[in-house]
Parts: structure tokens; C-alpha cells; sequence
């Protein structure tokens, strides 16, 4: 019942679609006054970027909180060599999702793979992660799982690491694949505009 409240939810938002730099960049606004803009990429319709933002209190928009992809770099140009090498050295944590699974990247983390522990917190609804070294803790949830109303698994949870990077998984469960389906059905029925920089009501 919850994945369908969620689809119905999209379904209702106003949508604009762009297509851009080999992106399908998808706004939405939902009746309750939140936005959320989405980029795909145009070949595979891998999720590539997902952020949300809300109205405050005084109803002026706040920032785009990033959900999935790749946080943009901010103020680099501002900071002197020695500043850029050492921010560059600090773990970088991002969510890069596949078609089955949901999948976060931290980056910077040098430690053996035997260092780290990553576990399922049911109670709390997160994933925590931390290190016997106690160099690193990170714990996050997963937003399309409250989304849906879903219970998290330990057992759809797997751990590599390589290159200084930990690589978490977590298989999404058939009824989010089964929803997303539906989105990029729901998707296609949206009239997409073909622009340049600059175009897209996202940015």
C-alpha cells in the first residue's frame, strides 16, 4: 500500500522534463509544496541525480539537499593548494545506485577491508558503518525504503572495498524495482523539452 501511495504521490506532482547533455532532467512539484529534480541517464535511464527541497517556515525555498549522485565540488576556487590537497584526503561519502541495487561509495578510506563493519540498525531504520580503528563512523538511511514503508534486511547487505573506496549494497527489494518500473512508464508520458545550459527549472 505504501509504494502505491508513493506512485500516486509522483503521479499527482507537476512535471517538466528536459533533455540535456545526454541527461533526462525531470522537475517535480508535489501539491504539498516540496520539489524534487531528477537526472537520468538518456541511453540507460540509470538514476544519476536525486535532491529534494523544501519550504521553511517563512515559505522561502531552502537548499537542494542531494539524495543520490555526486556531491559538486563548492568554493574550490576559493581555497589555496595546500587547502584543496587536504579537503581532497577526507572521506567522501556518495550514493551511486544500480538497476538492483542501492549503492554507496565512500572514498578516502584506506583502511584493509577487514577494518570496517557495516551493519543494518532495524530500530533506527539506518545503516551504520564504522571502523575497529575507530578512524571512520558514518551511519545514514535509506530514504526510498521509508518511502515505501519498508523494512530494512541485513541479509541484502554486502561490503567490497577497492582503491581506498568502500562500496555498500543493498538489493533493493522487488517492490521498489517493481515501482521504479512504474516511474519510467509514468516518465515517458511527460513531454520533454531539448535545451542547453542554463534551460533546465532544476538548476
Amino acid at each position: 500500500m505504501a509504494v502505491t501511495g508513493w506512485l500516486e504521490s509522483v503521479r499527482a506532482a507537476e512535471k517538466t522534463a528536459l533533455l540535456q547533455d545526454g541527461r533526462r532532467k525531470v522537475h517535480y512539484l508535489f501539491p504539498d509544496g516540496k520539489e524534487m529534480a531528477e537526472e537520468y541517464d538518456e541511453m540507460t535511464s540509470e538514476l544519476l541525480v536525486r535532491k529534494w527541497r523544501v519550504k521553511n517556515a517563512l515559505g522561502a525555498l531552502g537548499p537542494w539537499q542531494l539524495e543520490v549522485g555526486e556531491p559538486a565540488p563548492s568554493g574550490a576556487g576559493s581555497l589555496g593548494p595546500e587547502l584543496i590537497k587536504e579537503s581532497n584526503a577526507n572521506p567522501l561519502f556518495l550514493r551511486k545506485d544500480t538497476k538492483m541495487s542501492f549503492q554507496w561509495r565512500i572514498r578516502n578510506l584506506p583502511y584493509p577491508k577487514d577494518v570496517y563493519r557495516v551493519c543494518v540498525d532495524p530500530k533506527e531504520r539506518c545503516i551504520i558503518v564504522r571502523t575497529t580503528n575507530k578512524k571512520y563512523y558514518k551511519k545514514f538511511s535509506i530514504p526510498d525504503l521509508d518511502r515505501h514503508q519498508l523494512p530494512l534486511d541485513e541479509a541484502s547487505l554486502s561490503v567490497a572495498h577497492a582503491n581506498c573506496t568502500l562500496i555498500i549494497s543493498y538489493q533493493k527489494p522487488k517492490e521498489v524495482v517493481a515501482a521504479e518500473s512504474e516511474l519510467q512508464k509514468e516518465l515517458k508520458k511527460v513531454k520533454t523539452a531539448h535545451g542547453s545550459d542554463g534551460d533546465c527549472k532544476t538548476q
